[in-house]
């Protein structure tokens, strides 16, 4: 992948079209996994694409976001490749963790990328430049996390420069915790 071919853009419906084909392939791909739509918060239950990107935008202030059902503010973000304007994948940027849940094991983000355009460095491309997002909003470090047979993702933490802390179980799963220095 040519790292310069890739944009991250906040959610926006002119993409709407593109995100729900997105969300049928992840469907698709990956039926039985609990945690195929990591970074895409509540796409699973949406009834459309619009709806979708309207919580999304919701979920962008402290006013807002408990409308769209969350406690902490968040940015979703679309990763376009600027070769054919295709999205690839969807990366979100919680805004703090301040939370029992995400200073425990949620983190900072999550990121699933587009089954059929796996294994190009999409993902790693992604959590670089949602570094550059954090900075932006004063955060220093981040923590991300995975699951111990995630070996793909921990691959991608790791090339972003993620510091390994601990492993934790919450309701009998390992969870692997990692800070990135932003």
């Amino acid at each position: 992948m040519n790292n310069g071919d890739l944009k991250l853009i906040e959610s926006t419906t002119e993409y709407a079209e593109q995100v729900w084909q997105f969300r049928r392939e992840v469907f698709e791909h990956d039926p039985d996994d609990g945690n195929r739509f990591a970074g895409c918060m509540s796409i699973e239950s949406a009834n459309s694409a619009e709806e979708w990107i309207k919580m999304c935008q919701m979920r962008l202030s402290d006013a807002t976001c408990k409308q769209a059902g969350v406690d902490v503010p968040s940015t979703t973000y679309f990763a376009i490749r600027k070769s054919d304007n295709r999205l690839v994948g969807v990366i979100d940027l919680r805004h703090h963790i301040n939370h029992p849940i995400l200073g425990t094991w949620g983190g900072h983000c999550g990121y699933t990328v587009r089954p059929s355009e796996r294994g190009n460095g999409y993902a790693k491309e992604m959590l670089r430049m949602n570094l550059n997002n954090a900075k932006e909003l004063g955060i220093n470090r981040i923590l991300v996390t995975c699951y111990p047979d995630n070996k793909v993702s921990e691959k991608v933490i790791l090339a972003n420069g993620g510091i390994y802390e601990n492993t934790i179980i919450i309701d009998g799963t390992e969870i692997k915790r990692y800070w990135i220095e932003v």
